[in-house]
């Protein structure tokens, strides 16, 4: 609302009057709404009598329209309890848009931007069905890395498409910056049996989270033995394929290198198509040569966009799964992790989605 508004306001009562029910008003909000009429009265915009009372301009128009219509009784509706009014297909698009803006939101943040734009009060009860009425969610929010390019989803639906084409003679890990030799598939090495996707990820799954709520007669204690794995879990999840669950050392090249050697031997005859993120030693020349060798090309996907490997959410599954279950040694949970690593991933609803964005134009060359 500008501040040099000035409509056209009905006197509906004296200043007298007027000033006379300010002295009997007890109601904070009676008195508000009062002054701010008597505001108008001397002059002041909307605006400035809106925000002499502690509100948006935007709620100034809104009671000034109010008493033009009805005077004081359309101003000052019943405050004692009861439902609040609702707000108006206009206002809560109005209202939707002030979310959008500034989310996300507390519900007390909420319940202020009610107040303070439409002067409008929920109960907290009520609250949060309203917001979902509106179209808002209740989550909590993912964090995004300020280095994932907005265009993620389009950069990897253009590297897969390079992996699949099958016209292009350079090998495909290879870089100009590379040196030539050595880009040569091994002896032993078949790949015209199709194709097998998969993922390849690094987590540190633990045998002590104690995250679950457990039921208990009495204190809700759990004696365990303090097992902790120091070594990451390396893993592979294909879609189409056998999926490998490694624990070495550490993620050296060396290390990336023996857990490609191993998906190759538990995937013989097809080309491998692996997706992975950028970390040093997947993108270093040694890993992507001695990937080419293996027959196994490398889609790696955009920078800070873990969201868009989907072995990530085996690891959440599997994490869950493995934190209530007590093991007596390292050993034991290494196995654990294997049994249910190798349960999950023969699953394919975890990669539902990412096959129907980034892989139904080539579901034919799949082996």
């Amino acid at each position: 609302m500008g501040g040099d508004r000035r409509g056209e306001l009905v006197r509906h009562l004296s200043e007298e009057e007027l000033d006379r029910l300010l002295d009997e008003a007890d109601d904070p909000k009676v008195v508000k709404r009062l002054t701010f009429v008597k505001r108008l009265y001397k002059g002041a915009t909307y605006e400035e009598a809106a925000d002499d009372v502690g509100k948006s301009a935007s709620t100034g128009s809104r009671w000034a329209r109010r008493w033009n219509d009805g005077g004081l009784g359309q101003l000052t509706p019943n405050f004692g309890g009861g439902r609040p009014p609702k707000l108006g297909d206009e206002e809560q698009e109005c209202l939707l848009e002030l979310l959008r803006e500034g989310q996300p939101w507390k519900a007390q943040e909420v319940h202020q931007l009610l107040d303070a734009e439409f002067d409008v009060e929920y109960h907290p009860d009520y609250l949060g069905r309203f917001l979902r009425n509106l179209g808002l969610s209740y989550a909590k929010p993912r964090p995004k890395r300020p280095s994932r390019p907005e265009n993620a989803d389009e950069i990897l639906e253009e590297r897969v498409a390079d992996a699949f084409d099958e016209e292009t003679e350079t090998a495909h890990n290879k870089r100009p910056e590379d040196e030539d030799e050595g880009w040569v598939l091994d002896d032993d090495i078949c790949t015209d049996g199709g194709t097998i996707v998969g993922f390849c990820d690094a987590s540190h799954p633990q045998p002590y989270d104690n995250s679950h709520r457990l039921w208990y007669v009495d204190d809700p204690t759990l004696e365990r033995p303090l097992v902790k794995l120091d070594e990451p879990a390396v893993g592979c999840y294909t879609l189409n394929g056998e999926s490998v669950l490694t624990f070495p050392e550490d993620q050296s090249k060396e290390n990336i290198c023996a857990l490609l050697e191993e998906v190759r031997e538990q995937n013989p005859g097809t080309r491998i198509l692996l997706v992975l993120d950028n970390f040093s030693s997947h993108i270093c020349e040694h890993t992507r040569k001695r990937a080419h060798q293996l027959g196994i090309d490398l889609v790696f996907l955009p920078v800070g966009s873990p969201h868009l490997n989907t072995i990530e959410q085996v690891w959440k599954v599997l994490k869950r799964n493995a934190s209530p279950i007590v093991v007596a040694s390292e050993s034991a949970f290494r196995t654990l992790a294997r049994r249910l690593f190798n349960t999950l991933t023969d699953r394919l609803g975890f990669a539902k989605s990412w096959i129907d964005q980034f892989l139904s134009p080539y579901l034919q060359k799949l082996s």
